[in-house]
């Protein structure tokens, strides 16, 4: 005879916070590169006008980002480590117009939950900042601290706590590498915003502001001159691309740079990178990859950036017409005078037709900085 304490248990639970942030980790926090990205996001939507990101041995033992934007008054910092607390959004209606690099609230907490974390931070206005300690996701104290306004996160030990995380990190080179990768995307899309890059105490780049995005690929890439740029100013509709294509004559098969961009926001997509080999089709051998940067802005309602956590990849709700866009936009601009001469004066803004009635807008302006 069955007695009550042979009786079904509950199985399921609820996790504590810091196993579900370490398990949200897996997504958010895939290598240093991810991190400094997050990181520099939200120094980024805060408002910097300068982000400093120092590393050590490719991040695996030090990642610090520094930047003077809009700080953090004490309550929110306390606050900033939960899972999903954000200041980007209120309302799930909020998601169809998303105006920030970050809004998901999963960046920090997933870091601390597989780190040793230090965050000093100060707004304007104030007689001190903040510091506050964080080990492997748990507060261990937070206290007073002199800084200027903006705010500051030093990451280290990453992956402290799940050590089979941290053997599948590559050689500190190859993970300096893909830090610097990222930074050159977030450099590209915040051409008002200096960059600063330090690995092992040495500057690797120092990217002053300005808004001048062939100033800015030339400091990035020292060959930039030799490839040809060429650039792209175009719109249809609702639609405008802007940026810089390699003229045919200069494009080479193999390693390409190629940098794609929607409303401010880098992200990865082939379809739209294959749209844009079409629109060199004829002009260039197979298997040519010329080097693109391509700037797009469509009705933010047309695109879906709530797709995965590490927010590099989007969804189009009309994918068709906007690969048509590109690729029309690319031959267009390869077929015009211009693609004889490297990068010089700026095309004016041309218009790919699409039936009667638009007009051509005569000068060229990268696209404006995301609201705050």
């Amino acid at each position: 005879m069955k007695t009550q304490s042979d009786a079904p248990r509950p199985r399921i639970r609820v996790l504590p916070d810091h196993v579900a942030n370490q398990i949200a980790a897996g997504e958010v926090v895939e290598r240093p590169a991810s991190v400094v990205k997050e990181l520099v996001e939200n120094a980024l939507d805060a408002g910097a006008g300068a982000v400093t990101v120092s590393i050590e041995q490719g991040g695996k033992s030090r990642i610090r980002v520094a930047d003077d934007g809009c700080g953090m008054i004490r309550e929110d910092l306390l606050v900033c480590l939960d899972r999903h607390a954000t200041s980007k959004i209120r309302r799930a209606e909020d998601l169809r117009d998303i105006h920030t690099l970050g809004f998901r609230g999963e960046a920090l907490p997933s870091i601390a939950a597989v780190s040793r974390m230090l965050i000093e931070t100060a707004p304007a206005g104030r007689a001190a900042g903040s510091r506050l300690r964080v080990l492997a996701g748990r507060m261990q104290g937070v206290e007073d601290a002199p800084r200027r306004p903006g705010t500051t996160v030093d990451v280290r030990n990453l992956f402290l706590n799940t050590p089979v995380r941290a053997r599948f990190l590559r050689a500190a080179g190859v993970e300096t590498r893909a830090v610097s990768e990222a930074l050159h995307a977030l450099a590209l899309a915040n051409l008002d915003t200096r960059f600063v890059f330090q690995s092992n105490g040495r500057t690797v780049f120092d990217l002053p502001a300005g808004r001048d995005l062939a100033a800015r690929i030339a400091a990035i890439w020292k060959d930039a001159d030799a490839a040809g740029l060429i650039s792209v100013a175009t719109q249809r509709g609702g639609m405008r691309l802007f940026g810089a294509l390699q003229r045919p004559d200069r494009a080479r098969p193999g390693f390409r740079r190629a940098h794609l961009f929607v409303n401010g926001r880098p992200f990865r997509d082939p379809g739209i990178l294959s749209a844009a080999d079409r629109g060199y089709r004829t002009t260039v051998p197979e298997n040519t990859r010329p080097w693109v940067f391509l700037f797009l802005t469509v009705p933010r309602g047309q695109v879906d950036v709530n797709v995965h956590p590490g927010k590099t990849e989007v969804r189009f709700q009309r994918r068709g017409p906007i690969e048509d866009f590109v690729e029309a936009s690319v031959r267009e601009t390869l077929e015009g005078i211009e693609s004889a001469a490297t990068w010089g004066e700026p095309r004016p803004l041309q218009v790919v037709r699409e039936g009667e009635g638009h007009s051509i807008i005569n000068k060229t302006q990268p696209p404006p900085r995301r609201g705050k």
